[in-house]
């Protein structure tokens, strides 16, 4: 137990140090804070396609471990989705006038899980090779949800709840296509693996750099001074994940799979939330002070919540 409350400690605090240059090289105005998008659609754009196919490529493949996925699919589909519409029954008298509820809606269930919680889990669970790849599959989950429901949430446009939002994103199309080269066995040649593997390392670096940078921008009360938002951070970060394993508990399914759900709900609030608000062009101060703040406390979450498995 103690072991897993230091392995957890350090490398949140490894991850948050990550933020540390981003926050003095906007501060010190090395760096605008014109130049943070294209900083996000690097991550975007190259980085996550980059920590996909690095995944699947370290696992190799079997039946069982593609059923192992599918389930574990489902289980975060539905847990996000269930989640998602619990809020919006919840929010939805006030989310109609004030846009903050409809972020609220949103940090309460969406998940660094990509980019902070599969460091962490490989961390955990260094015997599993793959480990990254069921990370993979509950991102993959989330953003199909981000893609439609999430945006329809925020802005209350129906133009979002389309198939083709699911399929032409590219989170989705990163990841259909390194399913196929792992369902089919297929490993990256030496210079692209090499390649992959160097983008996909500098994905968390990159995405806690920018969150620091973001930090630098946002207003002290905006972060730290909003009662509302430590409520919602303290509860995606702590009650959520405890409800959420306590009913997949309920399930016949792998304990990897059991634990694993309640890391990844443990991860703090996903920079999604900005990225989605800033999409819609609603909600972003609010979205930015919930990102960071729950990135900032899950130095104290995270390895708290982590001695409870």
């Amino acid at each position: 137990m103690k072991m897993v409350f230091t392995t957890t400690l350090s490398s949140v605090a490894l991850l948050l140090l990550y933020a540390v240059p981003g926050f003095l090289l906007v501060k010190s105005k090395l760096v605008d804070k014109g130049a943070i998008p294209a900083f996000a659609k690097v991550l975007l754009y190259v980085c996550q396609p980059c920590l996909t196919f690095y995944s699947f490529d370290k696992a190799d493949f079997s039946l069982n471990l593609l059923a192992g996925l599918g389930v574990f699919f489902l289980i975060s589909f539905v847990s996000q989705f269930g989640l998602l519409m619990l809020f919006y029954f919840i929010f939805r008298k006030k989310s109609k006038e004030i846009v903050k509820y409809r972020i609220m809606n949103m940090a309460l269930v969406l998940g660094n899980c990509g980019f902070f919680g599969i460091p962490v889990v490989e961390r955990l669970f260094p015997e599993r090779a793959d480990a990254a790849v069921y990370c993979l599959v509950f991102t993959l989950a989330m953003n199909l949800l981000c893609w439609t429901m999430v945006l329809y949430i925020v802005t209350r446009d129906k133009k979002y709840i389309k198939a083709k939002q699911l399929l032409l994103n590219p989170a989705t199309i990163a990841f259909l296509a390194g399913l196929v080269l792992f369902v089919f066995s297929f490993k990256l040649p030496g210079i692209i693996s090499e390649a992959v593997s160097l983008g996909s390392k500098i994905s968390t670096p990159l995405c806690m750099t920018i969150l620091g940078m973001r930090l630098a921008t946002a207003k002290f009360r905006t972060v730290f001074l909003s009662p509302l938002q430590y409520l919602v951070v303290i509860a995606k970060q702590t009650v959520i994940p405890l409800a959420i394993f306590g009913l997949v508990s309920l399930l016949p399914v792998d304990i990897f799979i059991k634990q694993l759900s309640f890391i990844l709900f443990c991860c703090p609030v996903a920079s999604n939330v900005l990225n989605f608000a800033e999409i819609a062009g609603k909600g972003q101060e609010e979205a930015s002070g919930c990102v960071l703040l729950g990135t900032t406390l899950s130095i104290a979450t995270m390895p708290l919540m982590m001695l409870l498995l």
